[in-house]
């Protein structure tokens, strides 16, 4: 089976820090060529991948939203794709909207993989009419609580992510006393409540988390004040092997997210360290979290003080139920597997 990735242009794959889509499609591409697939990765050129590379780009465009608003430099990049698409059998799409203009005038299948939510309110309405233009399109969701954004579509299957859980050291007895939060400053990750937790609980916590241009007026503004080196530290955006140390010397992970979040990597990354996490109960996060065994599932009407009650009881969780979890459910084997399958399926029905 000849299969094409297509991946964004905006960051390497893997991404050299924060990039949740680019972790997703660099273990995707290895895992298959490691499986016995013949695999091209269409991504920019300071990618580092056992796929064959095709590269418009030398490097990466820029993942901020200020670089994301022109739509001229990533289509050709789409086009190069599309531009052999008879060279494929498949053609897995990670790459968002645009390229499912260009896949009605190949004949090669084409799969669809979103990485963000199809909720009204919580992606701009005009990429909610693309999806719903191109319903008829194959669709990968990566939770079943993503379908509820647009039930109408076309989903094949739901693919869970997962992680190369080798990287991620397991750690029994945590070295540190502090909460985590992970992410991207944005209101709708939840940073916010995250300080509100450890102010009323008067524990520490460490933010590790990107700040986008577009969202820098809400960090300079909501989170920057509260940020005190002491009880509220802020280290900005890791690399992998510093996180993987805060995952696992932590007490807890806070993901207070108020949005349908259709995954959340950083929940499965901070288990496979042992590391339990407590979340709101929207989006994945009941997918994802076994409740009382690698966390809490907070409801979200109960606000701060439901979060709160959660980490005063996280001493209930055993550490080696977090990482047995994610080796089971959502290691990179796993996810592997599952699109095999997804593609198998596909292939049989067009040679029909």
């Amino acid at each position: 089976m000849k299969i094409a990735l297509l991946a964004p242009p905006y960051l390497s794959v893997p991404p050299k820090a924060y990039g949740g889509t680019e972790k997703i499609v660099s273990l995707l591409a290895d895992g298959l060529v490691e499986n016995g697939f013949d695999v091209t990765l269409f991504a920019t050129g300071d990618s580092q991948t056992k796929a064959k590379l095709i590269s418009v780009f030398p490097k990466s465009l820029g993942n901020s939203g200020l670089a994301k608003g022109s739509a001229l430099m990533p289509l050709l990049h789409f086009r190069e794709c599309f531009k052999r698409a008879g060279e494929f059998d498949i053609i897995h799409n990670h790459a968002q909207y645009i390229p499912m203009f260009l896949a009605d005038f190949v004949n090669t299948p084409v799969v669809h993989t979103m990485h963000g939510s199809f909720y009204e309110g919580e992606v701009p309405e005009e990429k909610r009419q693309v999806l719903q233009t191109f319903k008829n399109h194959r669709f990968i969701s990566i939770s079943n609580n993503q379908r509820g954004g647009l039930p109408e579509l076309n989903y094949v299957a739901t693919v869970y992510n997962g992680i190369d859980t080798s990287e991620y050291t397991y750690v029994e007895k945590p070295r540190g006393d502090y909460l985590l939060w992970v992410g991207r400053i944005t209101e709708k990750k939840g940073p916010l409540a995250a300080i509100e937790v450890s102010q009323k609980l008067k524990m520490p916590l460490v933010i590790a988390a990107a700040v986008d241009p577009v969202d820098r007026p809400y960090f300079e503004k909501i989170i920057k004040p509260k940020i005190d080196g002491k009880l509220v530290t802020f280290v900005g955006e890791l690399t992998q092997e510093t996180l993987n140390n805060l995952y696992g010397n932590s007490v807890c992970t806070l993901f207070p997210i108020n949005w349908h979040e259709p995954f959340g990597l950083v929940m499965i990354e901070s288990m496979a360290c042992g590391t339990p996490v407590v979340a709101y109960n929207i989006g994945s996060v009941s997918e994802v979290i076994a409740e009382g065994k690698t966390g809490y599932v907070v409801e979200v009407e109960t606000g701060v003080d439901g979060l709160i009650h959660a980490v005063k009881n996280i001493s209930g969780i055993q550490r080696g139920d977090c990482r047995s979890h994610v080796v089971e459910r959502f290691s990179k084997e796993a996810m592997v597997e599952g699109y095999e399958a997804v593609y198998q399926r596909i292939l049989n029905k067009s040679l029909r």
